[in-house]
């Protein structure tokens, strides 16, 4: 966070260098490979990265891979990519996994000293018997196994003579501490699956909470930071660092999570969404994945100027997403090319412009930017406007076309309708209108005034494109709720219509256009390639975000 302005953890990060705690800091980003990472991941990426950048530390990137009934190698090189794609290198790739060894050593170092035990309750049987925030938990009736046994049993679930949930190893801490993260967690558990790192090596697995504070101290982190979530678990981290006798003392500094207005964050619901079919993959564009971002059309940069705009403090919250959309307008409006789109076509014909001649009109490429330079359109007797440009019968103050009025085509000439074609249904097909020469764009033409400006396509050369435009994916603005009063979850605010498929055309120089290329069509909004569905046979574009908004800094 090069240059960012003060918060609480670069207060605490500066202190420590001066007091000589740390000669060099290391952070971590330590995502889990369950699922693809969110805006709300960015937000740990930019402040992880950052913050070490700043100070001439270093990060790693480290998979908290303990779960393998979870876990996936496409999350891990999902992962992988999107931190690259923000614009951040780690300075090592770690896994949970290359510490399973020293994690196991570091247990059976805890039964030794009588901080752990094999217990056989079942998974209710704890949940039972760990007791509520109001009344302390009770102790297992193995709890008080012999170092010997507790070996021998740890031994043999090593070894893979339990099945899963028969036993697992617990810390031995206080069954009466008011955070119940003390009451005895449960630090190992057997589990017979295919590791995507380890393959068959392990039965056993470590629990993350038991895992991580290890991880930290073997890599020498030295400011382990992570969301507010995880503030009741620093008594435990603190617990594992100390009983399992690391050299290195991590400290752990939780920050408020990023949430979004009318999305979820949660990756359960996420994958729930992609596995029921809700959405088109994890990077489907109204997915608040990074992946699904970029899909989008959102830009690196406007994310992380979002995720630094949004700030650090201890405080969760929801953050208006017209904010983050502020961001990606500021970034596009000088990098994106201006062109025409014609979203939902009603065609035009200019019955005294010459039939068979078509002329080559000058437009710039994006007026905040000149140094892009200018393109090439054609025009020509027929064009395309939008649908809705047209009106039989308008009410006041329609200042588009409708029968006798004229209005200029951006670009071009005035045109004025002088009459138009129903089919069967009565609905309007064609409209006829007549064009005035003298009135081309450039000309220096003030004759007479129009009030309207449309945007167009050339019939006969325009190249036909799909316009996906999105509205947010949960009706709910402020949904990150399981169940409201009425019995709902979160899947009954779902928005039918977030995905509204048009059929249309663009300029003739766009047919080149590749995906990932960002437009800004006149009048419509930013939009981009769709790297997804895009052939030799269709330019399919999905909307980035309107033109304007009421939002302010």
């Amino acid at each position: 966070m090069e240059n960012s302005s003060s918060n609480f953890i670069k207060t605490i990060i500066q202190n420590d260098l001066e007091s000589g705690k740390h000669k060099k800091i290391v952070t971590r980003f330590p995502p889990e490979p369950n699922g693809y990472l969110h805006i709300g991941h960015a937000k740990s990426i930019v402040i992880n990265f950052g913050l070490a950048d700043e100070f001439g530390g270093e990060t790693n990137l480290r998979f908290d891979d303990t779960n393998p009934l979870k876990e996936d190698q496409e999350y891990v090189d999902a992962i992988k990519q999107d931190v690259e794609w923000l614009g951040f290198e780690w300075e090592n790739l770690r896994y949970a996994s290359d510490y399973f060894e020293e994690m196991y050593d570091r247990a059976v170092l805890l039964i030794k000293k009588g901080k752990a035990y094999v217990d056989d309750l079942t998974a209710d049987e704890i949940r039972e018997y760990r007791g509520t925030l109001t009344e302390p938990g009770k102790e297992s009736p193995y709890r008080n196994r012999s170092v010997e046994e507790n070996l021998d049993l740890f031994d043999r679930m090593r070894k893979g003579e339990f099945e899963n949930g028969q036993k697992v190893l617990r810390a031995k801490i206080d069954m009466s501490s008011p955070n119940i993260n003390l009451r005895d967690p449960v630090i190992y558990r057997v589990s017979h699956a295919t590791h995507h790192n380890t393959g068959d090596t392990w039965c056993i697995y470590p629990m993350y909470a038991f895992a991580h504070p290890i991880e930290d101290a073997i890599e020498g982190v030295t400011h382990s930071l992570c969301t507010t979530e995880f503030e009741d678990q620093r008594p435990l981290y603190n617990w594992v660092v100390e009983e399992c006798e690391m050299e290195s003392q991590p400290q752990q500094i939780e920050f408020g999570r990023l949430g979004l207005t009318n999305t979820v964050m949660s990756k359960r619901k996420l994958k729930q969404l992609v596995d029921e079919g809700y959405v088109d993959g994890w990077d489907d564009p109204r997915m608040p994945t990074i992946s699904g971002l970029r899909r989008k059309g959102y830009t690196p940069e406007s994310i992380v100027e979002f995720v630094k705009a949004a700030g650090v403090s201890k405080g969760s919250g929801v953050t208006d997403t017209a904010m983050l959309e502020h961001f990606i307008r500021e970034d596009l409006k000088v990098k994106a090319p201006r062109t025409m789109g014609i979203v939902d076509p009603l065609k035009v014909v200019i019955t005294n412009y010459p039939e068979g001649q078509v002329e080559m009109l000058d437009a710039e490429i994006n007026p905040e930017n000149p140094e892009m330079g200018s393109r090439q359109i054609p025009f020509s007797r027929e064009i395309y406007i939008e649908r809705e440009d047209f009106m039989e019968d308008p009410p006041k103050k329609y200042f588009r076309l409708f029968p006798g009025n004229e209005v200029r085509l951006k670009h071009a000439y005035f045109i004025k309708c002088e009459d138009f074609i129903k089919d069967e249904n009565g609905n309007v097909v064609e409209l006829h209108c007549t064009y005035d020469v003298e009135t081309k764009s450039g000309s220096g033409f003030t004759g007479r005034k129009v009030k309207g400006t449309l945007h167009w396509v050339e019939a006969t050369q325009a190249v036909p494109a799909e316009f996906r435009i999105y509205e947010p994916l949960i009706s709910d603005a402020d949904m990150e709720k399981e169940e409201d009063s009425e019995g709902k979850t979160f899947l009954d605010y779902v928005n039918k219509d977030s995905l509204i498929v048009k059929q249309g055309f663009i300029e003739a120089n766009m047919k080149d256009a590749k995906p990932q290329d960002k437009f800004q069509f006149f009048r419509h909004g930013y939009f981009n390639v769709d790297p997804k569905h895009t052939s030799e046979e269709k330019i399919v574009f999905n909307e980035i975000v309107s033109l304007k908004s009421s939002f302010k800094l």
